[in-house]
């Protein structure tokens, strides 16, 4: 069990997504999910709750988003600064 403050929503998506919705109604806007192992685990919130979670005032980005190599959006669409070599070449 993790310390601090949290609570654990545990059931099937319906029952999940009815505690969200009753959090919602008390006026609690962000949640912080986590689940193990972790990319399993957002492709299951993403296929089960999403489609039963009102989800349309999400903001919308007016440019492409950017994906690393690894698939993770890269903020800001800024990228490292390659690093240079005592010869001179990039690494």
């Amino acid at each position: 069990m993790r310390g601090g403050a949290g609570t654990a929503l545990v059931g099937d998506a319906d029952t999940v997504t009815a505690r969200m919705l009753e959090y919602a109604e008390l006026g609690i806007e962000t949640f912080i999910l986590s689940g193990y192992p972790h990319l399993e685990e957002a492709y299951r919130v993403a296929e089960l709750l999403f489609p039963r979670l009102p989800l349309q005032n999400l903001p919308t980005t007016a440019q492409q988003q950017v994906l690393s190599p690894f698939g993770e959006i890269v903020a800001n669409q800024d990228f490292p600064k390659q690093q240079r070599t005592a010869e001179g070449a990039s690494k």
